[in-house]
């Protein structure tokens, strides 16, 4: 005779179902069948593990709220789940509360005192903030707890080259590489590093593996056309601009640049083409095309004031 399925084995079933969706990146049909799962008894920590799911799938299709009341809902079963704090830390800051966020990443700590991913947020905050020396604390209490962690040591990095100790920027820096080789941003900082260090053929060959690490940002483009610029090698400084535009066709700093360039090689209608596109796109554009000396030729020239306008 045929047995009926126990409820047990049906939620068992469901989790099942919504595992291989997940895997499979249908993030709807994983979402039902986990809520699905929920209809179903069984043990706590299967119930928070589910819960867990459907806060992460609600972040990701975008329902921040329901992804906070499923969090919020994890800790009225456990009071000390600390990845429940964390999560609606996360939910926080990127909403832009950043003291509701350390508020919870601080309980997440408190709860799970190894939780570096809630130290490495912090972190972030306070450097945001501009509080170096806390944010150095904290970077350093994630390095302590996850020894490779190249991201870490590269806003370390960041953080001592802010402040002029260039050579601990050097270590923080050189230490992320080794660690991910092929990370853009610590390929990117080693080549201000370098820069800051006077050597500039170093730079550049960092930066360059900053660009072939990840093309999309912008600014390794902008800091070699800089090199060039100070060198007056305008034609050379066009040459990565433009590559940078291409790349990056909303980066209005890379059109404005350019512009720089070709006003000092004489060839105003092609700057007031990219300056036209700059004032669309850079949000500094309207000092800087106020203030730069590089554009005293068209300032003093009534047939370009529209430039000014706002």
């Amino acid at each position: 005779m045929r047995q009926r399925i126990k409820k047990v084995d049906r939620r068992n079933n469901y989790m099942i179902l919504a595992e291989n969706f997940f895997d499979e990146d249908n993030k709807e049909r994983a979402l039902h069948f986990f809520k699905k799962a929920l209809e179903f008894e069984g043990e706590k920590y299967e119930t928070i593990d589910i819960l867990f799911n459907i806060a992460i799938l609600y972040d990701e299709i975008g329902l921040k709220n329901k992804s906070f009341e499923t969090y919020k809902s994890i800790i009225q079963i456990n009071p000390n789940e600390a990845g429940a704090y964390y999560g609606m830390a996360i939910i926080f800051d990127e909403k832009g509360d950043k003291d509701k966020a350390l508020e919870f990443y601080f309980k997440a700590t408190e709860l799970e005192p190894e939780y570096d991913r809630a130290y490495f947020y912090i972190a972030n905050i306070y450097d945001e903030r501009g509080d170096k020396e806390k944010a150095i604390k904290y970077y350093k209490k994630v390095i302590e707890l996850t020894p490779d962690d190249y991201m870490a040591y590269n806003n370390l990095g960041s953080i001592y080259e802010e402040i002029k100790e260039y050579d601990k920027a050097f270590q923080m820096i050189k230490e992320s590489i080794k660690i991910e080789g092929n990370y853009y941003k610590s390929l990117f900082n080693m080549g201000v590093i370098q820069k800051h260090l006077g050597n500039i053929k170093k730079a550049i060959e960092y930066y360059r593996l900053s660009i072939d690490s990840y093309s999309g940002y912008p600014y390794a483009y902008l800091n070699i056309s800089a090199i060039y610029i100070e060198e007056k090698k305008y034609n050379a400084a066009i040459k990565i601009l433009t590559e940078g535009i291409e790349k990056n066709p909303d980066a209005g700093f890379l059109y404005y640049n350019r512009a720089c360039c070709s006003i000092n090689l004489g060839d105003i209608d092609i700057a007031i083409s990219d300056l036209i596109k700059a004032k669309k796109l850079y949000p500094d554009f309207e000092y800087m095309v106020r203030h730069d000396k590089d554009l005293e030729v068209i300032r003093e020239n009534e047939k370009y004031s529209f430039l000014m306008e706002d």
